[in-house]
């Protein structure tokens, strides 16, 4: 009853940090979801942005029959000398991941004196007030811990009446020097952590013992933890600062942050003697101090350097920057404030409502209407210390500073418009970090995190014509790079002649540049990592939704029975995810053909010319010598007939399907083929049988050179002793393809180039000999083996050749094993896979003998019909060979390998994730290869166990790496609240929102007359909630309902309730729940929303926009809103939580809804669910946990059977029974789970 599983890995980005953590060059992004921690890399790619004259050939028909042979595009024509425009991304590499026991708070980088990588280490804050500092060990390699901080002691929370940490905000900060770290934890404590250093100050290497007396010796901490152990460690012993000690002012800590270009670790920290609050406003106003501190860290004492008052009470963020600028910013929800080291300030308000909380000198720049509320910041530019604004909303905003000489004269602020990427974001950001040149990580916690890369735009002179052939992105020239020479003194005082400056080249002044306008800046976005956070609601429904009748023949048998729609993201980032567990594939042609049982396509060309390269993807110039572009012409299927023969047969490949291939010297008697491939650049294709191995040519299909059946007979009893040979059949052997031999010794033999930055540029061939020991050689020395491991049996987490198994350690059946590459176009790496479920990375920086490991990566997978077998046939045949795993360079983007049999599936991995293994959705797989065709593009072909062969390709528009699971996002553009299966329509209906102005109600109050006389222009807003009535078939909005003003949705439900009281008819109705809120000082109502999903004519050119929703029944609630509903009972009525209260309510015909039976509850419901048909529900509270109750039909009644014993915030609670025993699953807001029991002897639940 307590396993359970997460659906998905934590994806919703909470911190980042960019150091050098793998490496003393490496360039790392630190992301932290929540307890999952990944290292990423960054790469930079060059990609071919679309030019206007590629966009007008693609609008432009073509007929592909006018060019069959590709002989047109051979000729190089006028557009071969226009050099195609690229572009510049920065693309994340995932490195390694993490799972950590706790909830991640904060991540900072410290470098120390030494580290095992070379880099700088991590300090990692958790919620419960823990540290723990860990580096990068390239031997394992992995993260390794350092030491461990923990400041959750009674002792350091000695005041009775202080909040506990639960109910506090505990962050980390470092010091720019990595002099020291603090942790705010707690009310009013300060965790100091001293970092040891060069610096001559913390070594007290000028200490003076004739002035300065006897230099103090250092002390010794026995502990282990929050202190040394005896040995040499980074950091010394740490202490705890009361704020309080500091300044009898810090009293209300708001926040605090170490500053930039200070001697000794300082902080600035903002804070007042008073909490801050809006309500009073008039006798709280400017009251927040900000004030800098010194560290001693060898007196463990502090110093106050500057303080400035009376600064507005809506301050909330101390961003320190470094120089030129300086100082700190202080972000307010109305204005923002620079303090410089000085203690000079200068602010500028962003609306209008600044002028109204302080008294505060400020610039006005009222008219943008900015709201700073949860906004982040980080720096444009380092010369000129421009600022970027990420709002709440997501929009961008920069701030530019207005520079005298080494201080600043002031802050000016402006919007960057959309059309040049300033509604990019689209919600509100968690984090964000600098990753290079140019590029931002924007993490968020509400839609996709994303690699935010700008250039500036600049008009072209002739001066920067000359350099148009040397700088590839010629129109995206960053100004920060051109802008590093000084003005000329002279200049400056006797206002010298115009001269060339790197500024002035782009039509601007230096000074200008300091003060552009927004329009200069360009924002694209290089990357993106997949969020689905926060999931608000889901639902279940029918999978199969076909748009013909053809589509559904093809789909049968490929296609789930459900899939589950999740409601997630807020703001622009709001969709609907559409989750499968297995691989549904978009089937192309579908044919009969229960003989097959190998299958292997490959792409064999017809000779080249000479001058003519092969190289890069297919263009109006490679035209058909292009390799990666080449289509699949040719198909080798190994056949089992009913009379037991073997043989084999050649097909040629067409749009989407294929055709028999005759007239040709091939020989299907020959036998099975066991492997089939080309050599030579394609141009040779190699049949494997099992007496002999043939050659073809690509054109002729007419043998070329084989080998006879005594020699390859000798070649296989060299192997079977162990030996290999190797013998010059052809001029150019580059690849040897996967040839398995059936073995006592042998189990399999494959050759695999290796990465030349990892090992060596020659090709390495690996074998496993009786499943325990790998052999790697390098070639073409095959006399020693440069590898040797033993222990593969046993997977352990790192195979390396100095491994050596215990004797309790269990052994692992190996029956396969593989290496090939995962990954995508953007990184690519070799693994080791083994049919155990023994996914592997090879990991070597130096010499391949002495530091070759390959560690084992975590794999959830269980195959799913293990007692169905592959070898089964319709027909009974049986047949002894079994089809090996499958290595396929290109499916779809991906590189992966099929495990055929049984249970078919992929391993696949993308740039940002690890490997995953995902099922095919359908029955057992005989053979599998790939299909790459003009109708096919980057496909597969397979044949399953009841003989039908399918051409099939990866569904579009679909993430399978990320989650391990195959995930289709619909972007709806809104937040949405919930989500609903209507089974009759087979629809879904999303209960949305968007931001509209609020203003207050000036006709039904007539105890406020006030408001009417109320003029503001810069109003809040508010949510207003819309019905979306979406059709699965293409996933579009068919019909939408505007609810009214004030009006927010709560919860949407699809019920089976009783529409006649005569009849007693029932139907599947859409049952809506809201809140009407029309300000704080008015009482919330709700209101009750009964639709029904109806059929009407449909638009033209429209067929799915053939339903609409159809409003049954409404009623409106006086006090309270209604947040929960579930169906109760067998007479087709409905359960509603309202306010304290919970209703049984029935559906007149009249459009009433008349309530039957009531429960007084406490304060405010979650979550409703009924154990269906027995009247038995569960309510959860959010202060006082979970109730059980009992619902009875005759007579109409609800009664209280029980309550969990103590209270707690319960988000959702949910039924599990188990035969004759009740258990109650509840989640709580810290993320807990609670499993409970009902016993009726009891009054209270058992946990």
């Amino acid at each position: 009853m307590q396993c359970y599983t997460e659906l998905t890995p934590p994806t919703a980005v909470t911190h980042s940090l960019n150091l050098p953590f793998v490496s003393a060059s490496a360039n790392n992004l630190i992301v932290a979801k929540t307890s999952l921690l990944q290292i990423f890399i960054t790469k930079t790619t060059s990609i071919e942005v679309e030019s206007k004259r590629e966009s007008s050939k693609q609008n432009d028909k073509w007929d592909p029959t006018l060019d069959d042979d590709g002989l047109e595009a051979s000729f190089i024509g006028a557009d071969t000398l226009l050099r195609p425009d690229r572009a510049r991304r920065t693309k994340l590499v995932l490195v390694a991941e993490y799972t950590l026991a706790g909830t991640i708070t904060s991540l900072a980088r410290i470098k120390t004196l030494t580290s095992k990588s070379g880099g700088e280490a991590l300090l990692v804050g958790f919620r419960d007030a823990k540290l723990s500092l860990v580096e990068w060990d390239p031997d394992r390699p992995g993260i390794s811990t350092i030491s461990i901080h923990y400041y959750e002691q009674d002792e350091l929370q000695r005041s009775p009446w202080a909040p506990s940490l639960k109910e506090c905000v505990n962050y980390l900060i470092a010091d720019p020097g990595s002099r020291c770290a603090a942790l705010k934890f707690g009310g009013r404590n300060l965790a100091i952590i001293p970092f040891k250093q060069d610096d001559e100050d913390v070594n007290m290497d000028d200490w003076d013992e004739e002035i300065d007396g006897p230099r103090p010796a250092d002390k010794v901490v026995s502990r282990t933890t929050n202190g040394a152990d005896g040995k040499e460690t980074p950091y010394a012993s740490s202490f705890v600062l009361r704020l309080a000690t500091l300044d009898p002012n810090l009293i209300n800590p708001i926040h605090l942050a170490f500053l930039y270009e200070y001697r000794e670790p300082t902080f600035g920290i903002l804070s007042s003697t008073q909490m801050p609050a809006a309500s009073l406003l008039f006798e709280r106003r400017d009251h927040l101090t900000y004030m800098v501190f010194t560290l001693d860290l060898q007196q463990r004492a502090s110093t106050t350097i500057l303080s400035v008052t009376g600064l507005p009470f809506d301050l909330f963020e101390v961003v320190p920057l470094p120089a030129p600028v300086g100082g700190a910013l202080l972000v307010g929800t109305n204005e923002l404030i620079h303090i410089d080291q000085a203690g000079k300030p200068n602010g500028v308000a962003v609306n209008v409502y600044a002028r109204q909380c302080t008294s505060f000198g400020l610039v006005d720049q009222s008219d943008l209407g900015l709201r700073l509320e949860g906004s982040k910041t980080a720096q444009l530019s380092i010369q000129s210390g421009e600022m970027i604004l990420f709002l709440q909303t997501g929009e961008l905003a920069i701030l530019s500073f207005h520079m005298d000489g080494r201080s600043v004269s002031g802050l000016s602020i402006r919007r960057v418009s959309a059309e040049v990427g300033g509604s990019i974001i689209p919600a509100r950001v968690s984090t964000v970090c600098h990753l290079g040149q140019n590029t931002l990580f924007v993490g968020s916690e509400c839609a996709d995190s994303m690699v935010l890369g700008w250039s500036r735009k600049s008009n072209q002179i002739s001066r920067r014509k000359a350099r148009v052939d040397i700088i590839e992105d010629v129109d995206d020239i960053s100004l920060d790079d051109l802008d590093d020479e000084d003005d000329d003194g002279d200049d400056d005082l006797y206002g010298g002649g115009p001269s060339i400056t790197p500024s002035a080249i782009n039509g601007i002044t230096k000074s200008d540049a300091l003060n552009s306008k927004a329009g200069d800046y360009l924002f694209q976005i290089h990357d993106s990592l997949l969020n689905i956070a926060p999931i608000v609601n889901i639902t279940f429904g029918n999978a199969r939704y076909f748009t013909n009748d053809e589509e559904k023949v093809d789909s049968e048998g490929v296609t789930g029975d459900l899939e589950l729609v999740a409601a997630v993201g807020r703001q622009r980032g709001g969709a609907l995810a559409v989750l499968h567990r297995n691989i549904q594939p978009k089937v192309v042609g579908r044919f009969e053909f229960p003989e097959a049982r190998g299958i292997w396509t490959m792409s064999a060309k017809r000779p080249t010319e000479k001058g003519l390269e092969i190289k890069k993807e297919k263009t109006a110039t490679s035209g058909d010598y292009a390799i990666d572009a080449q289509y699949d012409r040719l198909m080798i299927v190994s056949k089992a007939l009913v009379d037991g023969t073997e043989t084999s047969d050649v097909y040629a490949l067409t749009s989407a399907s294929f055709e028999a291939l005759t007239g040709t010297e091939f020989e299907p008697a020959a036998g099975s083929t066991i492997e089939a491939g080309t050599l030579g650049n394609g141009m040779r294709v190699i049949q494997v049988l099992k007496s002999e191995v043939r050659s073809y040519d690509g054109s002729k299909y007419s043998p070329f050179r084989s080998l006879s059946s005594h020699l390859f007979q000798s070649v296989f009893n060299l192997v079977g002793r162990g030996e290999l040979l190797t013998a010059n059949l052809f001029v150019d052997i580059q690849f040897l393809g996967c040839v398995y031999f059936l073995g006592a010794i042998w189990q399999h033999i494959m050759s695999y180039s290796i990465n030349e930055r990892v090992y060596q540029p020659n090709p390495c061939p690996c074998r496993v000999i009786a499943a325990t020991l790998v052999l790697i050689y390098a070639l073409p020395d095959l006399s020693k083996a440069a590898y040797v491991a033993e222990g593969l049996c046993f997977v352990p987490p790192v195979l390396s050749a100095a491994y050596a198994a215990r004797r309790s350690a269990a052994r692992e059946t190996i029956t396969e094993l593989i290496v090939a590459d995962l990954g995508d176009e953007t990184s690519k790496s070799p693994y080791l896979i083994v049919s155990s479920g023994f996914v592997s990375k090879p990991n070597s920086p130096s010499a391949l003998s002495s530091t070759l490991q390959f560690l084992k990566i975590y794999n959830p997978h269980l195959a799913q019909n293990p007692e169905v077998s592959a070898l089964e046939t319709t027909d009974g045949i049986p047949v002894d060979r079994v089809e090996p795993m499958r290595a396929i360079p290109n499916l779809g983007g991906y590189s992966t390998v099929f495990l055929p049999g049984g249970s078919p599936s992929f391993v696949m991995k993308n740039a940002k994730s690890t490997p995953k293994v995902l099922s095919l959705q359908g029955l057992g797989v005989r053979g599998m290869s790939s299909f790459h065709t003009e109708g096919c593009d980057r496909g597969f072909i397979y044949t399953d166990i009841n003989g039908l062969a399918r051409v099939s390709q990866l569904p579009p528009d679909t993430t399978f790496a990320e989650l391990g699971l195959s995930l289709q996002k619909i972007g709806l553009g809104e937040d949405v609240h919930g989500v609903a299966y209507h089974p009759p329509t087979e629809c879904y209906i999303a209960a949305t929102s968007n931001r509209a102005e609020f203003e207050l109600p000036k006709e039904e109050d007539n105890h406020h007359p006030q408001w009417a006389k109320e003029q503001i222009t810069f109003k809040p807003t508010m949510e207003q909630s819309h019905l979306k009535l979406i059709n699965p078939v293409n996933w579009s909005v068919i019909h939408e309902v505007e609810l009214a003003p004030y009006e927010v949705i709560m919860c949407i439900k699809t019920l089976s309730l009783e529409i006649s009281e005569i009849t007693n008819d029932r139907r599947q109705l859409i049952a809506v729940g809201t809140g009407i809120s029309k300000g704080e000082d008015l009482a919330i109502k709700g209101r009750i929303h009964v639709y029904d999903v109806v059929t009407v004519v449909p638009e033209p050119d429209r067929p799915e926009t053939n339903k609409r929703l159809k409003l049954i029944a409404k009623e409106e609630i006086a006090r309270g809103a209604i947040t929960c509903i579930s169906e109760i009972g067998t007479q087709g009525f409905m359960l509603v939580s309202q306010g304290q209260k919970c209703m049984v309510r029935g559906l007149k015909e009249d459009g009433t809804l008349l309530p039957v039976a009531f429960m007084d509850l406490n304060c405010y419901v979650t979550s409703i669910k009924e154990l269906r048909g027995t009247g038995i529900c569960v309510f959860s509270d959010a202060i006082k946990g979970v109730w059980v109750a009992g619902y009875t039909e005759e007579p109409y009644k609800m009664m209280l059977f029980g309550k969990s014993a103590k209270n707690m915030e319960i988000m959702e609670a949910d039924l599990l029974p188990d035969r004759n025993e009740l258990y109650i699953v509840a989640a709580d807001s810290d993320c807990n789970l609670h499993i409970m029991q009902f016993d009726p002897e009891r009054e209270r639940l058992l946990t």
